[in-house]
């Protein structure tokens, strides 16, 4: 199945002032698609051209790496974009999702401390998830391109903590961005469809 730049769900500058609509341009328009491009390019003569990009990522994972990178980084992206809104953030969860949250991360606030620290302690390019593994939440931090998919869980929401995610936005300050992220911007309702299908 070939890879597709999926279009963003909002306008450029919906997002903002939480994120500018010339980081969504270079992001989503020349990340995105060069993941996109890249992958498509790989995935030719791999053998894994008729799998879902779920599978491609799981089956690439520790041996192709060059596909691995593209398809990790095109599958978090289609959900990244979908994990933002206008008007996103705020305390009020869907009642499910909050249950899970009180019951395995804490409750709200120490899931939004221990999140935002997952993002700021990821050293160098990479992700900050929450995932359900084994029917629980629990947060992960991820290298690259990699996403929880190749360590049996299934994220449910993730921050991109490359520095073309926030650099123009913010220059090097990595945790204004993720609380700005997280406050302002979050899907909960998207978060809240991950998690009913990862259950």
């Amino acid at each position: 199945m070939a890879f597709e730049l999926p279009d963003l769900p909002y306008a450029y500058d919906a997002l903002a002032p939480h994120m500018s609509a010339e980081t969504l341009e270079f992001h989503h328009d020349k990340h995105h698609q060069a993941y996109v491009t890249n992958g498509n390019n790989l995935l030719e003569g791999s053998g894994l051209e008729g799998k879902s990009l779920e599978d491609v990522c799981r089956e690439s994972h520790g041996k192709n790496a060059g596909l691995f990178n593209n398809a990790g980084q095109h599958y978090n992206h289609i959900h990244f974009w979908s994990w933002m809104k206008p008007g996103g953030g705020g305390t009020s969860l869907p009642a499910k999702l909050q249950a899970a949250v009180d019951s395995d991360l804490g409750g709200f606030d120490k899931m939004r401390a221990d999140f935002v620290q997952a993002g700021v302690t990821q050293f160098g390019s990479g992700w900050a998830w929450i995932a359900v593994m084994d029917g629980m939440l629990e947060f992960m931090k991820t290298p690259n391109g990699e996403n929880p998919l190749v360590h049996g869980a299934t994220p449910i929401l993730g921050c991109d903590v490359w520095e073309h995610s926030y650099y123009i936005d913010y220059r090097n300050a990595r945790p204004k961005y993720l609380e700005a992220w997280f406050d302002g911007l979050v899907n909960w309702e998207y978060v809240e469809q991950m998690f009913d299908a990862a259950t």
